[in-house]
């Protein structure tokens, strides 16, 4: 795009919540919104109702143009979205490919809105994969489109700090405030004609795949730090869980925020009354937990519906 100062013409792509705050800035900064991609509902609840996604419901409000394609690969799909006359694409968490017609339809480019440093955490759960690293650092990053997964050339980038015991939720919050601001600031040079992108480096390149549901399962031989990032990569959902045996059954519970603890023993033992569990080196503590079918609660609140004693051992 040569000069100027116009508006975009923008299709926005996405799905979550985490979305949401670029489609609003985008919106906010008066660009125009030609249409606005989402995932179909699916069903969910107790009822298994079809439910909107939150960028759905956004953009119903708004009263833009919605389309929830299952795929992109259609011929007529494709001709479609280029019906739309975009100047970009601004695509954050959408959650389908998008086909190298896709790519090359809107008149300058597709613009993503990763939520890592990369190269490092390409893929699906970059926040989480991060946390459950131990990394200290991690960026949003505006990115190019090509055809690999995450490897366009970037555009701007915005670190972040992880906190030690920051959970992938409270990372998702802080990621999407910046990230939105981080898009509007590469928007903004798109208009101008400045948009500068970087190719990627090989070097120090990641994968962050989904996470698997047998991934959640803590496993209390491990050492303290790394049961302690598990469940914070994954609260609070899909949220880490152990086993523990309950007068002669065993029962589920969700681990949702732990903090490292000083102690040792036996990999599950029960240290004290507070909730603390030795792992294989070192300890943690569970501050907040949930039984299955139940609210989340406090560790001092569970114990009091519990008689364990130090010592003892709960989980596996």
């Amino acid at each position: 795009m040569n000069g100027g100062c116009q508006m975009l013409r923008v299709v926005f792509m996405g799905t979550p919540a985490f979305a949401v705050p670029t489609l609003e800035g985008i919106a906010a900064a008066g660009h125009e919104i030609a249409a606005v991609y989402t995932r179909a509902p699916r069903p969910a609840g107790r009822g298994m109702a079809a439910r909107k996604s939150p960028v759905h419901l956004i953009a119903e409000r708004q009263g833009w143009p919605i389309l929830t394609p299952r795929s992109l690969r259609d011929g007529a799909e494709q001709a479609g979205f280029a019906a739309h006359g975009a100047d970009v694409a601004v695509v954050v968490a959408y959650g389908l490919i998008l086909p190298a017609p896709v790519l090359a339809a809107p008149r300058c480019c597709c613009l993503n809105l990763h939520a890592s440093a990369l190269p490092r955490w390409r893929g699906a759960a970059p926040i989480q994969r991060a946390i459950m690293a131990g990394d200290a650092h991690t960026a949003a990053t505006v990115m190019r489109m090509d055809a690999g997964l995450d490897t366009g050339p970037v555009c701007a980038v915005a670190a972040i700090a992880i906190g030690a015991d920051m959970t992938a939720g409270e990372l998702t919050e802080v990621m999407a405030t910046q990230g939105a601001a981080l898009m509007l600031q590469a928007l903004s040079a798109l208009q101008r004609g400045a948009l500068t992108c970087t190719p990627q480096p090989d070097a120090g390149a990641s994968y962050a795949p989904k996470i698997a549901k047998a991934e959640a399962r803590l496993d209390f031989a491990l050492p303290a730090a790394q049961v302690h990032n598990l469940v914070r990569a994954l609260a609070p959902v899909p949220g880490a869980w152990f086993e523990m045996a309950r007068d002669g059954a065993r029962e589920r519970i969700k681990v949702l925020r732990t903090a490292l603890a000083p102690g040792g023993g036996a990999p599950g033992t029960l240290l004290d009354d507070q909730l603390t569990i030795a792992c294989g080196r070192g300890a943690v503590r569970i501050l907040a937990l949930q039984r299955a079918g139940k609210r989340p609660t406090l560790a001092a609140e569970f114990l009091r519906g519990f008689a364990l004693r130090p010592g003892s051992r709960i989980a596996e």
